[in-house]
């Protein structure tokens, strides 16, 4: 009995190699599979009222954004380091997010983030996500301005809220898939 079961097993998996093979699953049908980034580090996270933030936080901040108007923050220890990601409004009433680093006692803003609709991302960073084996459609994207002009395209799995599965940069029209996270 046994040896018929390996004998149609067998059979089975020989007829299926023969027919042809399937095109790669398209991101809107994919299921999530593994992360393409391996997990961040883990930080330390505390949540600092707006009247609380070091004054170089703040000056900062309103040097990139002036006018903002500050709704919340949060100071991040992580591999020694010091971060806060400080959220609000712009003048205009639109969301923003500026991420900032410690450095000998100075602030620097290292990224500005916004969330959008998938949608709305370049067809360039869309073909790029899509291409991946463990293609999904995104829950949530964030798009991420960085000091040196590259955006990065943040893609938070469904149900995966916590860090983004997927990154993809996108800089003078290329987008390319990241294999490591920013340390902030």
């Amino acid at each position: 009995m046994r040896g018929r079961a390996w004998l149609m097993m067998t059979a089975m998996l020989a007829l299926s190699a023969c027919g042809e093979a399937e095109a790669p699953a398209s991101p809107e049908t994919a299921a999530p599979g593994a992360s393409m980034l391996a997990d961040g580090p883990s930080a330390e996270i505390s949540t600092v009222a707006a009247t609380d933030l070091p004054q170089g936080v703040r000056n900062a901040v309103l040097a990139r954004v002036p006018g903002m108007k500050i709704a919340e923050a949060e100071r991040k220890a992580r591999g020694g380091k010091i971060f806060f990601d400080v959220e609000g409004m712009r003048p205009d009433g639109s969301e923003v997010e500026l991420d900032l680093i410690e450095e000998a006692g100075q602030y620097r803003v290292v990224e500005m983030q916004r969330d959008i609709a998938w949608a709305d991302a370049p067809a360039a960073v869309r073909t790029a996500a899509g291409a991946a084996a463990d293609a999904f459609t995104p829950a949530r994207v964030i798009e991420s301005t960085q000091e040196d002009g590259t955006v990065v395209y943040e893609l938070f799995a469904p149900g995966k809220a916590d860090e983004p599965a997927t990154e993809v940069n996108w800089k003078d029209g290329k987008a390319v898939l990241r294999s490591e996270r920013n340390e902030y």
